[in-house]
């Protein structure tokens, strides 16, 4: 599917829940990244939030009930958010170091990691970063495509002293959830065709 599709269908879904993504996304900014916590608590409270902002972000995407308290939800994942979180903070820092164009391809290649857990609670840290990596073989770029449909939003939000980013956020992670179920529905369809050869 398109880019400019998913973006379309992501906007639909998220029609009439605006200011409940907005009010979710502005609670996960504070607590994650607005300095509620030192930068020792920051990494620990991050990969629990970030797969529960999967979880929310999933439900408004696949047009269910989506509801702030499932920002917290990944606390019950702990282990394995925390796990992938710290990972992909090491993994993504370490190919930087080589050159700056492995940091952004690794970071896209683990793109999908949270949606992952989200919808296979059992799933390890590792194995769910390897999965990701499977899942976007052959869509790194088109995923850097969706991202740069962005760019000239967030360049806007700069003017509006970053207030925009409280809308712009919500409509890209929305996207990339549409994003996810796209390539995971091709996947399964062409593995289902697959067993059925």
């Amino acid at each position: 599917m398109e880019n400019v599709v998913l973006m379309r269908m992501a906007k639909e879904s998220l029609r009439g829940k605006w200011g409940l993504a907005i009010g979710t996304f502005l609670v996960y900014a504070l607590i994650v990244g607005g300095g509620s916590f030192s930068g020792i608590a920051t990494l620990i409270v991050g990969g629990p939030m970030t797969l529960g902002l999967a979880l929310f972000s999933l439900s408004i995407a696949r047009n269910q009930e989506a509801r702030l308290e499932q920002l917290f939800k990944g606390f019950n994942n702990f282990g394995t958010s925390l796990g992938a979180y710290l990972l992909m903070i090491i993994f993504v820092l370490l190919w930087t170091i080589l050159l700056i164009i492995p940091g952004i391809i690794a970071a896209i290649s683990y793109a999908m990691t949270f949606f992952i857990i989200a919808d296979n609670p059992s799933i390890g840290s590792m194995e769910a970063i390897d999965k990701s990596k499977k899942m976007m073989y052959g869509y790194k770029w088109k995923f850097f495509c969706l991202i740069l449909r962005f760019l000239g939003w967030a360049i806007l939000c700069l003017f509006t002293l970053g207030l925009g980013f409280f809308i712009l956020k919500p409509y890209m992670e929305i996207s990339f959830a549409k994003f996810y179920d796209d390539i995971k529905g091709s996947q399964e369809a062409e593995e289902a065709v697959a067993t059925d050869m």
